[in-house]
């Protein structure tokens, strides 16, 4: 490996970082606003409704959920169907931080959390424009920049690593 691939690849690894810290900042103020829908069959009753309002579509899958044929058959429809309203969309390669991200914020209440029987399906989750001012912050244009240059790159779904914490 020559320096220069190391440090292009050292740049990748700081910039995919960036992103995932854009991605966490962005879910962090959407939870606040009220403004995130989860699950699959979730978001595909609210792309039907309104498509023009969703920002941003994350799909969340693990290498156990790439097998899982009937999940690979929504994820490419709801991609389609983003392509096609040229709604952003990123790949989640670790469900279970998105999950941390999305079920324990400090407001949640672990006796909530103990009382329920199934896990929310996290697999789709779409962030929505609160139709205010506010909403033009830096981490949500960091994140669609990054959209447009993977599809500028033929990556038309971009898969990103959220950090752990």
């Amino acid at each position: 490996m020559t320096l220069e691939e190391f440090s292009a690849g050292e740049q990748k690894t700081e910039r995919m970082d960036k992103v995932g810290d854009a991605l966490e900042e962005v879910l962090s103020k959407a939870l606040s606003q009220r403004t995130i829908t989860v699950g699959v069959y979730e978001a595909a009753k609210l792309l039907n409704v309104d498509p023009d309002n969703v920002v941003l579509c994350l799909l969340a899958a693990d290498e156990d959920d790439d097998r899982d044929v009937a999940l690979q058959i929504h994820f490419t429809l709801i991609q389609a169907f983003c392509c096609e309203n040229d709604i952003n969309i990123l790949r989640v390669s670790n469900p279970g931080r998105l999950a941390e991200l999305l079920l324990l914020e400090p407001d949640a209440s672990p006796a909530a959390s103990e009382g329920a029987e199934q896990p929310p399906d996290l697999h789709c989750v779409l962030v929505t424009n609160p139709h205010s001012s506010q909403w033009k912050d830096p981490a949500l244009s960091q994140l669609i920049c990054f959209c447009r240059e993977s599809r500028y790159m033929d990556q038309w779904v971009p898969v990103i690593n959220l950090p752990e914490r």
